[in-house]
């Protein structure tokens, strides 16, 4: 049973449908990709999630039952658009943000330490949010979403806004909220954050579901019989095996090449070490982004 379990919402507008029949599966300790290009319908759904919404159709279920107001405790929301009150002091703002989601002021007050000090902020406890960078700031509305340990997690652009070792750092928080059972629902529009950290994804355009499945599968279903071949001789063109393809960066050294149709991984790869001296081969598969680009054009052409 999926712990957040969405069926077939529809949400519209006058004039205009924001959700159409989306439906989607969202199992227990995952990290659930939420993707789609801007007006897709990502925020909408994220604020039927949240209770600030109604669906006009369908159902969304937590942990096998309908949604309820009360159930507004158990998830933690990030917002994309990011709002903290700037003249609150740092741990006075994070456990007022705990006591809001029900934690005693004892309890939020020993969260809001732990984590400050994780996060190596301790310093910054009685200062005002005024006082912090950006990234900081990030940081401390991190803590107050994850404060109070709920069992859903959304994350809306978490690592907007963050340079490259605080956003790695923010990265391993996010797998270890995981690990420790946490359902993270996550959404982007950086598809390498997608490929590290998502096991599931949904891709909504026009608010429909056009893509879903695992990062995995979804990947090996649309690779395009393209290796990366390595080995020192200069490779020639086989047109009934294979074509070459050029680099796909300058400095690559393997030698692209796409099978031709019906041929076999193993059988190209058979006849170029009986004629060339290979050291390695590995199959190209397309990135997220690729995958994501290709996706919403073909839907967008097909609706034409």
């Amino acid at each position: 049973m999926a712990y957040l379990d969405i069926n077939n919402v529809v949400k519209r507008y006058e004039g205009h449908t924001a959700l159409d029949g989306v439906s989607m599966q969202v199992e227990q300790g995952c990290i659930y990709g939420l993707l789609g290009p801007n007006g897709a319908g990502k925020s909408t759904l994220i604020r039927i999630i949240n209770r600030i919404l109604a669906a006009d159709e369908g159902t969304v279920l937590l942990n096998g039952k309908p949604m309820t107001d009360a159930d507004i405790t158990h998830i933690g929301y990030l917002p994309e658009e990011r709002g903290l009150y700037k003249k609150m002091k740092v741990g006075d703002h994070i456990v007022y943000l705990g006591r809001l989601k029900g934690m005693t002021k004892a309890d939020a007050v020993t969260s809001m330490r732990w984590w400050l000090d994780r996060f190596d902020l301790k310093e910054w406890e009685n200062k005002k949010v005024e006082n912090l960078s950006k990234g900081m700031q990030q940081k401390v509305q991190f803590i107050g979403t994850v404060i109070h340990r709920p069992p859903l997690l959304i994350f809306d652009e978490p690592f907007s806004g963050f340079d490259p070792v605080n956003a790695e750092q923010l990265k391993v928080e996010i797998l270890g909220l995981r690990d420790q059972g946490s359902t993270i629902l996550f959404s982007t529009h950086n598809m390498s954050s997608v490929e590290e950290v998502c096991q599931q994804i949904t891709l909504l355009n026009h608010a429909k579901v056009v893509l879903t499945g695992s990062v995995d599968e979804i990947k090996q279903q649309h690779k395009k019989n393209i290796i990366a071949v390595k080995t020192s001789d200069s490779i020639e063109e086989k047109p009934d095996m294979f074509s070459l393809l050029p680099p796909t960066k300058p400095q690559d050294k393997d030698t692209l090449i796409k099978l031709a149709h019906g041929v076999e991984v193993r059988d190209a790869i058979a006849w170029l070490n009986e004629h060339y001296n290979l050291t390695g081969f590995t199959e190209v598969r397309p990135s997220m982004h690729e995958i994501f680009i290709e996706t919403v054009k073909s839907y967008n052409t097909e609706q034409q």
